[in-house]
């Protein structure tokens, strides 16, 4: 189908063992399904928290854009990079003096432009900006320019995730959830053409809670006290979601969600 357009969009990749699983994974992927865009989340590249440029080029050899959410400041270095390379993007909805923007627009070999929004919601979260309002203001200028756009949406609650699926609903291609580092099962296509899934979840550990080595998460629950949290090296894993767009319409034709799981042990 030549108006057809692939989307491979991964979650959130977790520290130097997201990143390696990446690397054996990846490929695989895109001999599967040959993807006109890859987007990954990026934003716990760096450590399992925030994101730095050296770590940011290096994804970027491998993906095609790189999404984040609230740790994406967290390196103080990502603040300049962030001004540099658009391809990493911050969302859309922090107030405008921030460093970076929320909206790109790719364009694949063969010349299908595809448009990714990053927004970021409220609920248990920094209260910047309204998510909803910015996602307005941001599609005007992305329908100028193309039909098909991908939304990562970085919320907590999945009631916020699902308020923005259903209220994008028929304006953009997919609505992703990130964040919550877990796989939810309820991708679909929505009833006005916007594919959705609350949380497409991580590349990182497996044996972990939310990609932090099980043993520094629990402890931290148990005292009540800040913790140095490491990536899980274990267990590790590889989740993202296939989706398929019809260009002309910009509706979403199906989602799928994948999971590779890998089993490694030993030290990084």
């Amino acid at each position: 189908m030549p108006d057809k357009i692939s989307i491979l969009f991964l979650g959130d990749i977790i520290g130097r063992p997201g990143r390696k699983v990446l690397k054996r994974c990846l490929p695989s992927f895109i001999e599967k399904y040959s993807p006109s865009v890859v987007i990954a989340n990026g934003e716990n590249a760096a450590g399992g928290i925030g994101i730095t440029e050296e770590i940011g080029r290096e994804l970027l050899a491998q993906v095609d854009v790189l999404t984040s959410g609230n740790h994406v400041f967290d390196k103080k270095e990502a603040e300049s990079y962030l001004d540099r390379e658009p391809r990493l993007l911050r969302p859309a909805n922090y107030p405008s003096p921030n460093p970076g923007k929320g909206t790109y627009i790719f364009e694949s070999n063969e010349g299908k432009k595809v448009g990714i929004l990053n927004l970021q919601g409220r609920v248990f979260m920094e209260s910047i900006d309204c998510p909803f309002r910015v996602a307005d203001e941001e599609l005007k200028r992305l329908k100028e320019i193309t039909s098909v756009i991908i939304v990562d949406f970085h919320a907590e609650a999945t009631s916020e995730k699902q308020a923005m699926g259903w209220y994008l609903d028929g304006k953009v291609s997919a609505v992703i959830g990130t964040h919550t580092h877990v796989t939810t099962a309820d991708e679909r296509i929505l009833p006005q053409g916007t594919a959705f899934i609350t949380d497409v979840g991580m590349v990182g550990g497996l044996d972990s809670v939310i990609g932090i080595r099980r043993e520094l998460a629990i402890r931290r629950f148990l005292t009540g006290r800040p913790q140095r949290l490491e990536p899980a090296k274990t267990g590790l894993f590889f989740s993202g979601v296939f989706i398929e767009v019809d260009e002309p319409s910009g509706k979403a034709l199906s989602i799928k969600r994948e999971i590779i799981k890998e089993e490694e042990s030993g030290k990084d």
